[in-house]
């Protein structure tokens, strides 16, 4: 497959994922990573580091928007370098920046109380029609604390902060990517996720101080509530049998989690 960009020919290939919607770009000594129709949002993070630099946006005849990122050589963080303090600094410098709050509220409407996410779950398994004895558990307890977990302090969130998302430059430049499912809600969103997922309970507080707080029973039960909240429903939409699986994991540990 080819295309041409300011009167060159570059060679396209797939670049993997599970959307199918991004490439690799390449001509002679030049290489960028393509993205169709990936978030408006992306030159925000761009700017703030967040993400490797943006270098254009084109919209193509059939009306879709391309990006193209400046192409890193790196790796996808471990399961084991997730519980490292850079993780937690980088997603607290994330969930602190009130610029980036502004850019995205620009972008869309896309703040989300709990109440209103319960409520895009429910409707979500009803569509499916498909529910099991743990998902009905799981949807009881999020209705009978959802007034235990409301905020009115919402940043913005990444929504799917699973290592393969994390990658580190050869220059020791970490990044956080794939970012079409950002939106503002609590922080709990994102942190119980890495929590539940790769750090032990031993060191939760550990982790946490990196991030810059404690864990209070307030929030202990907001990381719970959220990471069901999440992980039931990436349990109801088609994914990868790994995704599946590793979704299925998260939500028994949060679920089994009887400290709050």
């Amino acid at each position: 497959m080819k295309d041409n960009f300011f009167g060159r020919e570059y060679d396209i290939a797939p670049a993997g994922g599970e959307t199918g919607q991004a490439f690799v770009a390449t001509h002679e000594d030049e290489k960028f990573f393509l993205k169709r129709n990936s978030s408006p949002f992306l030159a925000a993070l761009s700017a703030k580091n967040i993400v490797p630099k943006l270098i254009w946006t084109r919209r193509v005849e059939n009306g879709d928007v391309i990006t193209a990122q400046k192409w890193i050589n790196c790796h996808i963080l471990t399961r084991e370098e997730m519980v490292g303090p850079r993780v937690a600094k980088l997603l607290a410098k994330i969930h602190h920046s009130e610029n980036l709050q502004h850019m995205l509220e620009k972008i869309e409407n896309c703040y989300f109380s709990a109440t209103q996410l319960l409520a895009r779950l429910k409707a979500e398994i009803s569509a499916k029609n498909e529910i099991n004895t743990g998902m009905l558990d799981a949807i009881q307890y999020l209705e009978k604390n959802v007034s235990a977990v409301e905020t009115t302090d919402y940043v913005v969130c990444h929504g799917d902060v699973n290592h393969n998302n994390w990658i580190i430059s050869e220059e020791n430049e970490l990044f956080l990517v794939d970012w079409d499912g950002a939106m503002l809600a609590d922080a709990a969103n994102d942190i119980g996720m890495i929590l539940y997922q790769y750090v032990p309970r031993a060191d939760w507080n550990n982790w946490l101080s990196h991030y810059g707080t404690k864990l209070t029973n307030e929030l202990h039960r907001k990381l719970k509530w959220y990471t069901i909240y999440q992980t039931v429903m990436q349990l109801t939409i088609n994914q990868s049998e790994e995704a599946y699986e590793r979704a299925k994991q998260i939500f028994q540990n949060a679920m089994e989690d009887d400290e709050v």
